[in-house]
């Protein structure tokens, strides 16, 4: 677990802040996976904040909280009904610093305590190693068209069972 780092609720003011670290993560990190024209379509600049305060209202995702930065938000994930992981991203400032890990570990949890039986996404090029880490097994590679371009990633899941507890 990385020092300084809580996770919380989500709340509606921090709707503009996980919008624009939704857009940063993508058009920094993502860059080395994927194409400028991919980039583009996948996030369009500038972010559309009406819809992401709609979604983020709905969906009321978990967000990792540097206590170091003056409660900047550092990464944020989002569980949907049923076992459905949708979003899981990292300020670029806090990438590669295990936020990634402690925001899905949180997410596994609430999971569990919920008493689902499996937890499935589509991960990213970027997001694949980590998923493959903490337990999931590929189903499929996909490739998706958006905007005129096609972005890959991959369908996955994971079993959630007493004997694959993951740990920090």
């Amino acid at each position: 677990m990385r020092p300084g780092i809580i996770i919380r609720n989500y709340q509606a003011t921090d709707a503009r802040e996980i919008t624009d670290l939704f857009h940063d993560s993508i058009h920094s990190i993502a860059k080395s996976q994927y194409s400028a024209n991919q980039l583009e379509a996948w996030c369009p600049t500038p972010p559309n904040y009406a819809h992401w305060q709609n979604r983020l209202d709905i969906i009321q995702p978990f967000v990792a909280v540097s206590k170091a930065q003056n409660g900047t938000i550092a990464g944020f994930i989002e569980l949907v009904q049923p076992g459905e992981i949708d979003c899981l991203y990292v300020h670029p400032l806090f990438a590669r610093q295990g936020v990634a890990k402690q925001l899905y570990l949180h997410l596994e949890q609430r999971a569990r305590q919920l008493q689902m039986k499996q937890l499935q996404v589509e991960a990213s090029l970027l997001a694949r190693p980590l998923f493959e880490q903490v337990g999931f097994s590929e189903i499929r590679r996909n490739e998706i068209p958006r905007n005129g371009e096609v972005l890959v990633n991959f369908s996955m899941v994971k079993p959630l069972t007493e004997h694959n507890e993951v740990s920090a």
